[in-house]
């Protein structure tokens, strides 16, 4: 699977071993996040991801930024995204069966970096069920 990822400076760790995870399990990252702490704008970093994702340049996008709020907000801007804010399996995994999301919010300033694995792997492995909750998603206005 190719997956975008993006960060601001709060997010660089967390990153850095999310990619690592991600890649010994042989996916393909793009990564489109920053590489240092030095603070930054988010949205630079997080733009990115949602046209890849929106665009099929990626498979799902990953974001992280201390609070998970603005990168969801920024993502959840484009066209054809469903971010969700996860800090939790069953909020990720609900996120994929129930609402499709296609793009993973994680706020690094809340979660340890070993929840935050498990949220990913938890996120890039569960299924969308479709049903009763594809008439839900086809509601969602749209640009």
């Amino acid at each position: 699977m190719k997956i975008s990822i993006g960060n601001d400076h709060a997010g660089t760790k967390y990153k850095e071993s999310i990619i690592k995870l991600l890649e010994e399990e042989g996916h393909t990252i793009i990564n489109n996040g920053t590489n240092g702490e030095e603070s930054v704008d988010y949205p630079d970093h997080i733009h990115p991801v949602a046209k890849q994702v929106s665009q099929k340049e990626a498979s799902i996008g990953i974001i992280i930024c201390g609070s998970g709020n603005g990168a969801n907000m920024t993502a959840n801007k484009h066209e054809k995204i469903r971010s969700a804010l996860c800090w939790n399996n069953e909020i990720a995994r609900l996120s994929r069966t129930h609402n499709n999301a296609n793009v993973l919010s994680i706020p690094s300033r809340f979660i340890s970096l070993e929840e935050a694995l498990e949220i990913v792997k938890t996120f890039i492995n569960t299924e969308f069920e479709a049903g009763r909750h594809l008439t839900r998603i086809n509601k969602i206005p749209k640009k």
